[in-house]
């Protein structure tokens, strides 16, 4: 079993507010540098830990100057397929072509649920500093249609599709059913091809652990035969600071029976799982993963696997397979001894949240690997992601490091014009990429 080189000092779950504060914007023109911690078998540092204050560096939103937006690689075009939405999270293609969006954002916390990282100075500082990264508005609810009849790339139609959910985020086309992930459950409506509203109150499949709502995102996919969902649920914490009871069901990616709306859990261990997608090659379930802060720039590498059926990836006492976090107390070394290494590194702290196979719709430089949607960093003294890579596959498995496809989210000070959520191909094979602090979803097309 791999332990850290030196021990850590005790974990302290609280941040000084001025220390917090001065941080973020203190050092909020450091630029973007190579990630560490990129590959199948990165090399690993030690944890360093920054005594009683983490480092706290985030690109304050800025939003996009007029006549500014994303750049693409060569022989590419960027258009806003929509602007002016409200924190768009999440985009979904319907088989006619119909662009779901939805425009969402954290939910309060359950009554009674214990949550460290709301409490006292630590939580005001928090709910500053994400306010200032463009993270604190109030969730619009909603998943909003946007159609482009015309194809010109700009939608010209924008509709409110369905109101009133609970910080809706993924969604999925059965047959007549759409399902839709709320933060505490999966709902089903019926869908009709071309509809533009849909007013009928939607029916639970199933409940999804909720609480503190630390990570209040929830994805799901359909199975290929459409029997099945599987939804993806992040920890209610960075590493089990309001115990294991908040935790139960939780980091995990759970698999849900249509029939019988029974559900099971598929794999565990995966501290904040977002997007997901069906590797075209093997057929076979990838995620992308956040890990853990705190344990210095270049610690915990965020990651792209598959998914195998009963694996345990570590969350929250170990990570990267056996590498154990000295920090979670009390220790378990049996699950520690069950815990598998991810397929490929991202990078540290890049938050990766959206995943989209590509195709042949494709030049052939990016018809095989996935694009991933990058966040970006707040655990990083320079900053890292707010950006969109693609990482080439071959034969069902990454083969090459990621490379920059959509970037330009910062400005050269430092600060967010946007912040790369979702992504999702189109009905002609563009890729379409959610911006929640831009507000906009952004297209990219081969130029002709």
């Amino acid at each position: 079993m791999k332990t850290p080189t030196r021990p850590l000092p005790p974990y302290r779950p609280w941040w000084p507010v001025l220390a917090l504060l001065a941080g973020s914007m203190a050092s909020a023109a450091a630029q973007q540098s190579a990630p560490a911690g990129v590959g199948p078998n990165p090399p690993l540092p030690a944890p360093d830990k920054d005594g009683l204050i983490p480092t706290v560096n985030i690109a304050p939103a800025e939003r996009w100057p007029e006549g500014v937006m994303p750049q693409a690689p060569a022989g590419f075009k960027v258009t806003a397929f929509a602007a002016g939405l409200d924190h768009p999270r999440w985009v979904y293609t319907l088989p006619n072509g119909d662009v779901l969006v939805a425009e969402s954002n954290k939910p309060p916390p359950e009554e009674g649920a214990k949550n460290v990282h709301a409490d006292g100075l630590r939580g005001k500082a928090m709910g500053m500093v994400m306010k200032r990264a463009g993270a604190g508005t109030p969730s619009a609810d909603r998943i909003t249609l946007l159609r482009d009849a015309d194809g010109d790339g700009v939608a010209e139609t924008r509709s409110v599709f369905m109101k009133d959910l609970f910080s809706p985020f993924g969604m999925a086309l059965i047959g007549e059913q759409l399902y839709i992930a709320n933060a505490n459950a999966i709902v089903k409506v019926a869908y009709k091809a071309g509809q533009t509203a849909i007013t009928a109150a939607p029916t639970k499949v199933t409940d999804l652990p909720a609480g503190a709502n630390h990570h209040w995102t929830k994805n799901i996919i359909a199975s290929a035969d459409g029997s099945k969902l599987y939804a993806t649920v992040g920890s209610n914490s960075n590493i089990a600071d309001n115990g294991m009871e908040a935790e139960q069901g939780r980091a995990a990616i759970w698999e849900v029976d249509l029939a019988s709306g029974s559900k099971r859990l598929f794999a565990g261990g995966l501290r904040n799982p977002n997007g997901l997608g069906w590797e075209p090659h093997s057929k076979a379930l990838w995620t992308v993963v956040n890990e853990r802060d705190e344990l210095g720039n270049d610690l915990v590498p965020d990651y792209l696997t598959s998914v195998k059926d009963g694996a345990f990836y570590g969350w929250p006492w170990s990570y990267w397979g056996q590498h154990v976090d000295e920090r979670v107390k009390p220790p378990n070394p049996d699950m520690v001894a069950k815990a598998i290494a991810p397929d490929y590194g991202l990078g540290a702290h890049v938050a990766p949240l959206g995943l989209a196979f590509s195709d042949a719709r494709m030049p052939q430089q990016y018809a095989s690997g996935a694009f991933i949607g990058q966040h970006g960093s707040w655990n990083r003294k320079e900053l890292t992601g707010y950006n969109v890579v693609f990482v080439p596959f071959a034969d069902g498995r990454p083969s090459e490091p990621p490379t920059p496809f959509l970037s330009g989210f910062l400005s050269k000070d430092g600060k967010a014009y946007g912040r790369p959520v979702g992504v999702a191909l189109d009905g002609k094979g563009a890729l379409l990429v959610a911006d929640d602090v831009g507000n906009a979803i952004w297209r990219v097309v081969r130029a002709e």
